[in-house]
């Protein structure tokens, strides 16, 4: 595996591969900190790619001013050697300064898909996301991004950009990887005090009980809802963000009139000062015949 630290030297040596292997190449952008969900991505990369790209870079658009983006997990000597022994062709691992050399003066912004959810109590992260996702694109040109669906609407929102933008990548969700009592992997986990962790399984819990009474024929999203936040609320250090039930990848309010073929039961919920997101993406076509 090669690190490369400049946009100049990444284009060089993708396009030396390119030449050399007549393959696709396959790019999973990350904040690094990286974890077996990450691993997932690396691995549903090399299954379909013959290059393979990660990049590590925390990004300061994303976060706003009373978030995290100074504390957030760092350690990329061990992302290196967990890319490097996962197959990882290459690492880009830009600083801000390369990344942003000067002043940001464009903006992507994905309406309505990015308002809703984490959109409505994070202003402004998914045009920093969009934005730099977009930047990396126009920078590897991977033929395929791999995506973890535990960030769905970060899914949404890119597989929006790309649709709208005519970006010619092919956008992969792969799903969320758990841990062994369902709490979803995040690298935010790190931050949870033993309390705390031990109360965390309690979002997966509760979105498998919605999932539960959605094939039982519980279609009204308020009761849906009621459901996941009463369990949730069982857990004594848990502070609600938000529980909804939306149409998904559109993002929108269920229509009584219209069944769609997906919907999302997600979640954002305090424990302590780490805020954890999780959801279900439900097929309704492949639920039974009643719901």
């Amino acid at each position: 595996m090669e690190t490369i630290r400049t946009i100049q030297g990444l284009r060089s040596k993708l396009a030396g591969l390119r030449r050399e292997r007549e393959t696709t190449v396959g790019f999973m952008p990350t904040l690094g900190y990286m974890h077996e969900g990450h691993l997932s991505l690396i691995r549903a990369a090399k299954a379909q790619d013959g290059i393979v790209v990660l990049s590590i870079f925390v990004n300061p658009l994303q976060f706003g001013p009373n978030e995290d983006f100074a504390k957030y997990p760092r350690d990329t000597a061990r992302d290196l050697k967990m890319a490097e022994e996962a197959g990882v062709d290459v690492a880009f691992v830009p600083d801000v300064e390369e990344m942003y050399p000067t002043p940001m003066r464009t903006k992507v912004s994905v309406s309505e898909v990015s308002e809703r959810l984490c959109g409505a109590s994070r202003p402004g992260h998914f045009d920093g996301v969009a934005a730099v996702v977009l930047k990396l694109f126009n920078i590897v040109q991977p033929d395929h991004a791999y995506f973890g669906l535990k960030d769905a609407q970060q899914v949404a929102v890119i597989e929006q950009m790309v649709h709208d933008l005519n970006v010619p990548v092919k956008i992969v969700p792969c799903p969320t990887l758990r841990e062994s009592d369902g709490l979803a992997m995040s690298s935010r986990n790190v931050y949870l005090s033993p309390e705390e962790r031990s109360q965390a399984p309690i979002l997966n819990r509760a979105l498998a009980e919605a999932e539960e009474a959605l094939q039982n024929g519980e279609v009204r999203p308020e009761q849906l809802r009621q459901l996941v936040a009463n369990r949730i609320s069982e857990a004594s250090l848990s502070d609600i963000d938000y529980v909804e039930v939306m149409q998904y990848p559109s993002l929108t309010p269920l229509d009584p009139q219209v069944t769609p073929k997906q919907l999302i039961v997600a979640v954002a919920v305090r424990f302590g000062k780490t805020r954890l997101i999780d959801n279900r993406i439900l097929d309704l076509e492949r639920m039974p015949s009643h719901v």
